[in-house]
């Protein structure tokens, strides 16, 4: 079986689209999924291409037990083939996400990421930048929760065909 794609979007690629590839990163690590997925992030601009993560992100994302290893790179066409799943964080994105895809099909691989999470399922990862370390927990408690619903909707929809 080929492998599953996901790449999750944010504006900048420095605070919630890493952590959110951390976060799955870290939840499959060692499970019969690992082996099947592959994930990445990005975001729709161009700001931070090439830079590591915020400081606080990498900060939050260790205080809970995760690291994160990424640098920043833009949204482009050829995401739209290579990955399975893109992931927004917020409307905002996804938008602007589905605004570059030129084929149909393509928008059928586009989703907010809180599609999955059970208490605010449609809702937005707000965006901790301008905020303080709380922000960037809440973010984090977003993300944690969404992604162990994400990652039994990979379980059942490629490890249950095996």
């Amino acid at each position: 079986m080929e492998r599953v794609k996901i790449l999750f979007v944010c504006l900048g690629n420095i605070c919630r689209s890493p952590l959110a590839e951390a976060v799955f990163k870290h939840k499959v690590k060692g499970t019969a999924l690992e082996k099947l997925v592959e994930a990445d992030s990005c975001g729709t601009s161009n700001y931070h291409i090439g830079d590591p993560p915020d400081s606080r992100t990498i900060a939050n994302a260790l205080k809970n037990g995760v690291s994160i290893k990424h640098l920043g790179r833009q949204l482009c066409v050829d995401d739209f083939d290579q990955f399975d799943y893109i992931l927004a964080m917020d409307h905002s994105n996804h938008r602007n996400i589905l605004r570059l895809s030129t084929i149909d099909h393509h928008s059928e691989k586009v989703m907010l990421m809180r599609d999955f999470d059970p208490i605010g399922k449609g809702m937005e990862v707000p965006d901790p930048y301008y905020g303080g370390e709380q922000g960037f927990q809440e973010v984090f408690d977003i993300l944690d929760r969404t992604m162990d619903k994400f990652v039994k909707h990979l379980e059942e929809r490629y490890l249950s065909q095996h």
